[in-house]
């Protein structure tokens, strides 16, 4: 049977992934992008729709645009429809998705106001894409190579006239995806070839998705809880088109941008109460991960300064990053679900999370019958679970390095990688006597504290590089 995704995206939508490769930008109420093939920069606007169909390993994805462009008091029209078929393979062994997409359909037509028109008679097109799905996010980089010709035709003249304008683009699609946003950023350079000159076009566009934890006190002053934390929502969109016109009739530079900020929206979380954290250093982060329900606590006692169980900073994790896991139902009630460990219970509702990382590699058994679920857990395990389930642990140096700190040597093997990579993430930080302290057992303040650090790196730090460094990359 097949399985089909439909996804429809017009006005009053927000882009799922960013519109066909013209640097356009997809809002609430419309969609805009600039268009080049006429000598010099216009900007058109109206409605688009991206429909997504999936069946089996094969993805195909159609986009209409419907545009026109007011320009000196004159309006110009573009329609483009346009099918592409990606092929999916996947690496099952390797935890990767490889894709090869090819257009399948294509039309396109700009009518302009004196009735010129350019019409799309040819579109060659080939983009190759790897996903790396990590535990935590899934990251994404494609290759994209395309030619493109038009016949213009133009009306206003004496003697109707028809030549051809060679676009030739290549450029690359990369991005990231997890529970706490997402970024896809395009970079794509655009070779216009007419009997006019060249035009030199690099469309940069850059979508992002997020969401942020915001406190909010409660005003009055007679209630039963001083305030809360909110999830804020948010989705914008940036383009940024550098272009060098070199034609007969003028030689031109410059820039132009679109940008698109949508309304956010805001989900109001459940609110802590606990009795024994309002002096204590790691509240407002003991706070937020109880408001998400990552600590399910029944007591109105936390102990922010007992020992942090490897078992329950396993599940955080995983809660954290809505970590996907797959619970099988026995067959029949006979075949009863055996635990992969002695010290683990499959009734245990967090058991699905706990297994979920064993079975990803994010977390290590003490050995091969115990995994040690009360065994209080040490910076150096918590930072490890961290990195790997990001899946950077293989970005530290090559192995014989020495880090930074001054205890370098009391490091575990098994945890150097994690700690170099967090270290450089921003993720931990030494002591005043430049000290990691990597067998410390972590108490459950300083855990959540970690836990916090971890999922502002997954809300902000990503976006920072796949957004704003490749948007400013020369």
């Amino acid at each position: 049977m097949a399985i089909f995704f439909i996804l429809i995206l017009g006005v009053n939508g927000a882009s799922a992934k960013l519109l066909d490769f013209n640097g356009g930008v997809l809002g609430e109420y419309s969609y805009e992008e600039y268009v080049f093939l006429t000598g010099k920069p216009l900007k058109f606007s109206g409605t688009a729709t991206v429909t997504e169909k999936e069946n089996k390993n094969q993805v195909t994805t159609t986009y209409k645009f419907n545009l026109t462009s007011n320009d000196l008091g004159v309006t110009h029209k573009l329609t483009r429809n346009i099918v592409y078929v990606s092929q999916l393979k996947n690496h099952v062994s390797k935890g990767q998705t490889t894709s090869s997409t090819t257009v399948k359909s294509y039309t396109e037509k700009i009518t302009m106001a004196d009735k010129t028109t350019y019409t799309l008679d040819h579109y060659k097109f080939s983009k190759g894409s790897v996903i790396d799905n990590r535990p935590a996010i899934d990251y994404y980089s494609g290759t994209i190579i395309a030619n493109k010709i038009y016949k213009r035709n133009k009306k206003n003249v004496k003697v109707a006239t028809n030549d051809l304008i060679t676009v030739n683009i290549n450029g690359h699609d990369l991005g990231y995806k997890n529970f706490w946003g997402s970024t896809d950023t395009q970079l794509i350079d655009h070779e216009i070839e007419s009997p006019e000159g060249t035009i030199f076009v690099t469309s940069k566009v850059s979508d992002n998705k997020s969401k942020i934890l915001e406190y909010e006190p409660n005003l009055p002053f007679l209630s039963s809880f001083t305030g809360g934390h909110s999830v804020i929502s948010n989705s914008s969109t940036v383009a940024e088109y550098d272009y060098e016109i070199s034609l007969k009739s003028s030689n031109t530079t410059g820039t132009v941008s679109l940008n698109n900020e949508n309304t956010p929206t805001v989900e109001r979380l459940i609110v802590p109460k606990f009795r024994d954290i309002e002096k204590h250093w790691s509240k407002p982060n003991i706070e937020k991960l109880y408001s998400l329900g990552i600590f399910d606590e029944s007591s109105n006692f936390f102990s922010p300064d007992a020992a942090m169980k490897k078992d329950l900073f396993t599940v955080a994790v995983a809660k954290a990053v809505d970590l996907r896991v797959l619970e099988e139902k026995p067959k029949n009630k006979k075949n009863v679900k055996k635990a992969l460990f002695t010290d683990l219970d499959v009734k245990d509702p967090n058991y699905v999370y706990i297994e979920s990382a064993l079975n990803k590699e994010i977390v290590s058994p003490v050995n091969a019958d115990i995994f040690g679920a009360n065994k209080s857990i040490t910076r150096a395990e918590a930072v490890t679970i961290i990195v790997r389930s990001l899946g950077l642990e293989g970005r530290a140096p090559t192995p014989g390095y020495t880090t930074k700190f001054i205890d370098d040597n009391k490091i575990p093997k098994a945890a150097k990688d994690s700690i170099y990579v967090a270290s450089e993430l921003g993720l931990i930080d030494p002591d005043k006597k430049n000290r990691i302290n990597p067998n410390e057992v972590l108490t459950r303040g300083k855990a959540s504290q970690l836990l916090v650090r971890y999922m502002n790196f997954l809300e902000s730090d990503l976006k920072q590089n796949y957004r704003d460094d490749m948007m400013n990359f020369k």
